[in-house]
């Protein structure tokens, strides 16, 4: 059977090699860096092939940017990762050439999205990259979802390796959804019921509990015959919400959506209001869950034994509704015989600044990423590693 060949299982001395990571970090309104978690996260992989004389070419992106936008260049990425390795790291704008590399060390490319071929997959782009190096390693599991060039191309025309940070993420995520301790509970946040029909359809068959929060929730509401007032709800999936609501009892994975929630007027209110599910006002938007949903939230993760979460369950950029996140965060921390996966972008920037992060089993670097090797226990950027 094709399997992946990480960096600790092969002797990879003194080559050029072209290195994908994701250090897609998040940046404050001046462009310095608000969070370079995704950075210290990377840094195995790198003094590990650093440690064996070799010079690295790292590939990244930042951002959506359309085209060449200085905005996302990555010059304090560089200078960040400069700081953490203790020696110099030469951003390359140009790369039609290895003709940049003079001496051994380590070379980060500009923002790859820059290129529009990097989107847009070009196996003449591919040849380009590969023709840098003399092996691919990825270590940027947050973007194996993706078929973009530098993900899938390169392994194609020089030997791919994974990364000691990927492995850490496939051994983690399989080790939940192939052998998971019982009762395993699942809590999925974000917007829409229409990009999660395939990965609700999986969790019904492996958990014992769903618990279904965010805007995602308002549409399972809905589905139930109630009215949501306000608040974000994708009216065209609804019937789709039925269905899997549905399918969970058909499975007995029992599926928990909000009993009360705190509406406001509009997500920077400065007050909230505890409402019942079915009494929602008119003129009023749901913005996080009420107290009576987390207690029942905080009995089933209590008796969890497994536990996979992914997306914030309130707006919790507004301190007023950042409640019931904080409480399911804090309920995970203090289950003391869990195995947690947590995942996602607003979840990860929802819970970065808080204590007891290292009670949490695994914080995957993914969130599309996580979602997507749940529901198909593959993924694009994995594959094309496998030989």
């Amino acid at each position: 059977m094709k399997a992946i060949q990480y960096i600790d299982e092969v002797e990879i001395k003194n080559k050029r090699v072209l290195l994908r990571v994701d250090f897609n970090v998040s940046l404050n309104p001046n462009a310095t860096i608000a969070d370079d978690a995704r950075i210290r996260q990377s840094l195995p992989t790198i003094n590990r092939l650093l440690e064996n004389n070799n010079t690295l070419i790292l590939i990244s992106h930042l951002g959506r940017p359309k085209g060449i936008d200085k905005k996302y260049t990555l010059k304090p990425v560089a200078k960040r990762l400069q700081e953490y390795l203790g020696q110099k790291v030469t951003l390359v704008d140009h790369f039609e050439t290895p003709d940049f590399i003079k001496e051994k060390g380590v070379y980060m490319l500009e923002n790859i999205r820059f290129f529009p071929k990097e989107k847009d997959f070009s196996t003449l782009f591919a040849k380009k990259l590969a023709g840098l190096a003399d092996v691919y390693v990825n270590d940027a599991f947050a973007v194996c979802h993706r078929t973009d060039t530098s993900v899938v191309g390169p392994p194609n025309f020089i030997p791919g390796y994974g990364g000691l940070l990927l492995k850490k993420e496939l051994d983690m995520l399989g080790q939940v959804i192939k052998q998971p301790k019982k009762p395993m509970v699942a809590i999925i946040g974000g917007a829409k019921v229409s990009t999660k029909v395939g990965l609700v359809n999986k969790l019904v068959k492996m958990v014992d509990y769903l618990i279904i929060g965010g805007g995602l929730a308002n549409t399972f509401v809905c589905a139930q015959g109630r009215e949501v007032g306000t608040s974000f709800c994708e009216y065209e999936s609804v019937q789709l919400a039925r269905k899997l609501l549905a399918l969970a009892k058909g499975n007995r994975a029992h599926i928990l959506l909000p009993v009360d929630v705190l509406v406001g007027e509009h997500k920077d209110s400065k007050t909230s209001e505890v409402v019942k599910i079915d009494s929602i006002p008119q003129n009023k938007s749901i913005f996080d869950i009420g107290p009576e949903t987390k207690a029942q939230i905080g009995c089933i993760l209590a008796k969890a034994k497994t536990i996979i979460w992914n997306g914030p369950v309130g707006y919790f950029e507004n301190p007023v509704f950042r409640q019931g996140t904080d409480f399911i965060y804090y309920s995970i921390a203090n289950n003391e015989g869990v195995t947690s996966v947590v995942g996602g972008g607003d979840t990860l920037a929802a819970i970065s600044k808080k204590e007891y992060l290292d009670k949490i089993t695994h914080i995957s670097t993914g969130g599309g990423a996580m979602l997507e090797f749940i529901e198909k226990g593959t993924l694009p950027g994995i594959e094309a590693l496998k030989r």
